[in-house]
């Protein structure tokens, strides 16, 4: 359900794309409903995670910007941005804390070795960093449409098939730190 929440102000934005045509209309429209999903996360969490506040931020500055202007590229450089900024911050951890972000969100559901941790941090990093290129080198050399498309399914199908080949990372150390435990 929380997936659904998270990408349901992308799939409003690609709806109302689709249905007129105007990345501008789609914009305009994008940037309510991201504060109505911030305003429904904290009403049923009583919080709000950083990622979506980063997002929110970002999403009024270039959603506005785009609406002033009258230029696409504001939005269209928005999921760049934020790929780049949640690298900046699983880097920042690999030397900031006792923990990576991977492991603060994982650590609790499996036990692998700090370097595995960290490794997992630095491939992160690596992706978000790769996906904010690969956002800017379709918006700049597709189509509008094509654009849109790559965002709401290129960008979700990058990243599960990123989080499938992790999973299936993690499982392989995990049952050599099984192995070894019940030695």
């Amino acid at each position: 359900m929380k997936i659904l929440l998270d990408f349901l102000p992308v799939i409003v934005f690609f709806a109302v794309y689709k249905f007129t045509g105007d990345i501008l209309t789609a914009t305009a429209v994008l940037i309510p409903a991201t504060i109505l999903q911030m305003a429904y996360s904290w009403k049923t969490q009583g919080k709000i995670e950083m990622m979506q506040i980063v997002t929110l931020v970002l999403v009024v500055l270039l959603g506005g910007a785009t609406l002033a202007f009258q230029d696409k590229a504001f939005i269209q450089w928005k999921p760049t941005i934020v790929n780049w900024l949640f690298a900046v911050g699983f880097l920042a951890t690999q030397f900031i804390g006792n923990k990576t972000v991977v492991e603060r969100l994982m650590g609790g559901s499996v036990e692998l070795p700090k370097a595995i941790w960290s490794r997992l941090n630095a491939v992160w990093v690596l992706f978000f960093i790769i996906v904010g290129f690969v956002n800017l080198y379709v918006a700049y050399n597709f189509s509008e449409e094509i654009w849109v498309d790559f965002k709401l399914f290129g960008m979700l199908g990058l990243t599960l098939v990123f989080i499938i080949v992790q999973g299936i990372y993690i499982a392989r150390h995990a049952k050599e730190i099984e192995s070894t435990n019940t030695k």
